[in-house]
């Protein structure tokens, strides 16, 4: 499978995993607490500056982003239909910091490392009994890695209806999408069982 992670040194390399994710979760309590769209130009602006920290080209970076910053855009649309423009504008704003910020904590944290942090920050949870904090790293790794594999699989079906002369829409995309990403889940899962992988199972 790919990864998010990319190579590097820069500053936020170094810095803790717990902190950017700890920090990832405050920006995103921030960022839906207020509307005063000044501030969130201001943090969306912040957020890309953090993420061009990483070191990957324009393109890359604009390819990574391009499938959610679609979703953003028609959710901020949606928004507008409803809702004045400046909620919308508010709504574009800050799913795109969110966005930019995460892009760029995927990108400097390997997947082991957000397993060991997401496990060790969900173990007070375990102690009420109502989750397991080994499965919950395992869920969260497991997400960080099917997303460029659907991704990168959203972009062969693109490529494989041009190559036919079919016009792309979402209707006849999303369905072969789904239907590969449900089969690798399933293989994913019995391979995790086969193999013990989650240690707490009763």
């Amino acid at each position: 499978m790919q990864s998010l992670y990319v190579e590097g040194n820069s500053a936020l390399y170094r810095l803790s995993p717990r902190v950017k994710i700890l920090s990832l979760f405050l920006l995103g309590l921030v960022l839906f607490v207020g509307d005063y769209l000044p501030l969130l130009a201001i943090v969306t602006l912040l957020a890309a500056l953090v993420y061009r920290s990483t070191g990957l080209s324009l393109k890359e970076s604009l390819v990574r982003l391009r499938p959610i910053f679609l979703t953003i855009v028609i959710v901020a649309l949606f928004t507008l239909i409803v809702n004045p423009w400046h909620a919308a504008l508010a709504t574009l704003l800050r799913l795109t910091a969110l966005m930019l910020f995460a892009a760029a904590v995927t990108a400097t944290t390997t997947i082991t490392q957000f397993m060991d942090e997401i496990t060790a920050l969900a173990g007070p949870l375990e102690r009420t009994g109502w989750v397991k904090a080994d499965d919950i790293g395992l869920a969260v790794g497991l997400v960080l890695r099917f997303v460029p594999e659907i991704i990168a699989r959203y972009h062969a079906i693109s490529e494989a209806h041009a190559a036919r002369g079919l016009r792309v829409r979402p209707a006849t995309i999303l369905a072969p999408l789904i239907i590969l990403t449900l089969k690798d889940a399933d293989n994913i899962a019995a391979a995790i069982d086969a193999r013990g992988i989650r240690r707490h199972v009763n």
